[in-house]
C-alpha cells in the first residue's frame, strides 16, 4: 500500500513539518559529502545498541556523543529512496497533526516520538552492532497521532495488483491499522535486523505517538502558539477539491459542501471540483462570488444526476468556512 494523499487539508501552513523535511534533506546531502568517511559518520551519529550495552565499545564514545545519537539517528537515511519514502509519509500525515497541536508542541511531539522509537529498538536489540538510522520511527509516531485525531479521514492509496495500479480511498483508521499490523507481523517473523528494517522502532514509535498525543492534548497551548497560528493561517483552500455529493435516488438533484476560507468568502475565487460518482469522476469549475457567507448555497444548473429521459438535475453546494469544517 502506497499512500498518495489524504483528503484532510490543514488550515495553517505546516512550517515545522516543512522545516523537518528540509532538515532531513540537508543532513542527507551532508552524508553524501562524507565519501569514504560515511561509515564512521553513520556509526557516530546513528543508533548502535552495542554502544550502550558493551563497555568495550562504549569507551570509544563520549557521553555527549552517546546522548546525541539518541536523536541524531532519526535525521540520517540509508539512501535516496529511504529518504523519499519517509519524507513523503511525513508530508502526508504531519501537516494535520501540526495543525492540531500547534507548531511548538508538534516539534516536541515529533522529537519525542523519534526518541521513543529509538528506545524501543535499543531495548529489543540490546547487543546489536548494526546502526539504525532513519526518520521512520518518528514518522510512525506521527501516524499514531493521526490515527487518533483523524480516524475518518480518507487516504488515497495506490495498491498494485499484478502490474496494474489501482487507487482506493481508504479510511485512515483502516490504512493505519493495516500498516501497524504489517509492522507487527514483520517484526514477529524477523530476526534482529535480518531485513535491514527496524520493525520494533516503527511499532514503538506508533504506540508512543498514540500515548504521547493523549498527553499533549491535555497540555495548554502557549500564548505564542496562538500568535504564530494567526501568522500562518492559509488564506485559500486548495484549488482542487474532492466533494462527495449525495441525494435521494428518486431525485435528480445532488447536494454537497464546498470549503473556503474567510478571505475567499469575502473576495471570491475559483475552484476545480472533483465529483466521485461510483466508478466515474467528474471535474467541474466552480466560481465563488465575492461576499458569500457560511450556509449560502451555490446552484450549478444541469450538473446533477441524469434522469431516465436524459435531463439533468442541479448540483447544490453549501458554503462551509474551513474553521467550521469537521476535523474528522
Amino acid at each position: 500500500m502506497i499512500p498518495i494523499r489524504d483528503t484532510l487539508r490543514s488550515k495553517n501552513y505546516p512550517i515545522v513539518n516543512g522545516t523537518l523535511i528540509g532538515l532531513n534533506v540537508l543532513v542527507f546531502l551532508i552524508e553524501l559529502l562524507q565519501g569514504r568517511n560515511l561509515e564512521p559518520f553513520i556509526y557516530t551519529y546513528g543508533l548502535v545498541p552495542a554502544r550502550y550495552s558493551l563497555p568495550d565499545i562504549a569507551v570509544h564514545f563520549s557521553f555527549s556523543q552517546q546522548l546525541l545519537a539518541l536523536f541524531s539517528f532519526m535525521f540520517l537515511h540509508g539512501g535516496f529512496w529511504h529518504l523519499i519514502g519517509n519524507m513523503w509519509s511525513l508530508y502526508i500525515f504531519g501537516d494535520n497533526v501540526e495543525d492540531r497541536l500547534g507548531h511548538f508542541r508538534y516539534l516536541l511531539f515529533y522529537l519525542l516520538c523519534g526518541w521513543v522509537s529509538g528506545l524501543a529498538h535499543l531495548l529489543l536489540n540490546w547487543h546489536s552492532a548494526m546502526p539504525t538510522i532513519g526518520a521512520s520511527g518518528a514518522i510512525a509516531g506521527i501516524m499514531g497521532g493521526y490515527f487518533i485525531l483523524y480516524p475518518k479521514s480518507k487516504i488515497l492509496t495506490l495498491i498494485p495488483i499484478l502490474i496494474i495500479p489501482f487507487f482506493f480511498e481508504i479510511p485512515a483508521f483502516v490504512f493505519l491499522g493495516l500498516w501497524f499490523l504489517m509492522q507487527f507481523v514483520s517484526a514477529a517473523g524477523a530476526t534482529a535486523h535480518s531485513s535491514g528494517i527496524a520493525w520494533w522502532a516503527h511499532i514503538g514509535g506508533f504506540i508512543g505517538g498514540i500515548l504521547l498525543l493523549k498527553l499533549f492534548l491535555k497540555m495548554p497551548e502557549m500564548g505564542l502558539t496562538a500568535k504564530v497560528r494567526n501568522k500562518t493561517i492559509k488564506s485559500k483552500t486548495p484549488h482542487l477539491q474532492v466533494i462527495r455529493v449525495m441525494g435521494p435516488a428518486a431525485e435528480p438533484h445532488l447536494y454537497g459542501n464546498i470549503h473556503i476560507t474567510a478571505a475567499e468568502a469575502r473576495l471570491g475565487g475559483r475552484k476545480l471540483v472533483n465529483l466521485p460518482l461510483g466508478f466515474q469522476k467528474r471535474f467541474l469549475r466552480v466560481t465563488i462570488p465575492p461576499g458569500v457567507h457560511p450556509g449560502m448555497v451555490l446552484r450549478l444548473e444541469g450538473m446533477g444526476r441524469q434522469t431516465a429521459d436524459g435531463e439533468r438535475g442541479d448540483l447544490y453546494l453549501k458554503v462551509v468556512l474551513t474553521n467550521e469544517a469537521d476535523s474528522g
